[in-house]
């Protein structure tokens, strides 16, 4: 699937991919389309996927962090941020955009992707909010006892990790549609502790990847616009 601007340019191609996608493959091909989008031989690309459960670490991650060394592989990620989980009930979107083309502005694209996942959880009305010093995406949980501080809890449903490359981006966002929550306990997810992980079916909502797919591309434009400054 392809979706054009209005004006013409840039092309986006949106691919889904059934099953689960090895991780090593799919790092492989990022870093081939990232490169053939700096060459102008290659459109941008959104690609939606699962992967098989895995633990990835970004650039920041500690090794005190990995609690479960040996319970699902573990990846060097070469993305930013630190530790995260990802399996099947998991929609990844992995962005690979040409951040040059739409500004040369890093905080602005990073901002950019934190909207559009918000854009995207409103569509079944889950209120996904910023954290400062804390990465990802949160929803508050003030059914739940609070943190020992007495601040309320809240819950991660969405994370965000991202690397530029001559201003390509590759890597993206993930986020917790059904996943296996106890997975998540085998690391400390992002290096943040007190808060927890949460899903869509966990908050009670009967969404699919499929749906939030659709959610996603509904989005990207009003977020992201046309790509042309």
């Amino acid at each position: 699937m392809r979706l054009r601007s209005q004006r013409g340019s840039p092309v986006v191609e949106w691919r889904i991919s059934e099953g689960l996608v090895d991780y090593e493959t799919a790092l492989a091909f990022m870093e081939q389309r990232a490169a053939a989008i700096r060459d102008g031989t290659a459109d941008e690309l959104i690609w939606l996927l699962e992967h098989p459960p895995l633990y990835t670490a970004g650039t920041s991650a500690r090794r005190a962090d990995l609690i479960q060394p040996d319970r699902f592989p573990v990846y060097e990620a070469r993305r930013g941020g630190q530790y995260t989980y990802h399996g099947p009930g998991q929609r990844v979107a992995y962005v690979m955009l040409d951040v040059a083309a739409r500004g040369r502005d890093v905080r602005r694209f990073v901002e950019q992707m934190e909207r559009w996942v918000i854009a995207a959880l409103a569509e079944f009305g889950v209120t996904g909010e910023i954290r400062a010093g804390r990465v990802g995406v949160w929803v508050a949980r003030p059914e739940k006892p609070p943190l020992p501080d007495g601040s309320p809890r809240e819950d991660k449903v969405a994370a965000i990790g991202i690397r530029l490359r001559k201003w390509v981006s590759f890597h993206g966002l993930s986020i917790n549609v059904e996943p296996e929550l106890d997975h998540f306990s085998g690391i400390v997810p992002c290096g943040i502790t007190g808060h927890g992980v949460t899903s869509l079916v966990d908050l009670g909502l009967p969404v699919s990847v499929a749906d939030v797919d659709v959610a996603l591309m509904n989005r990207f434009t009003t977020i992201f616009g046309d790509g042309t400054e």
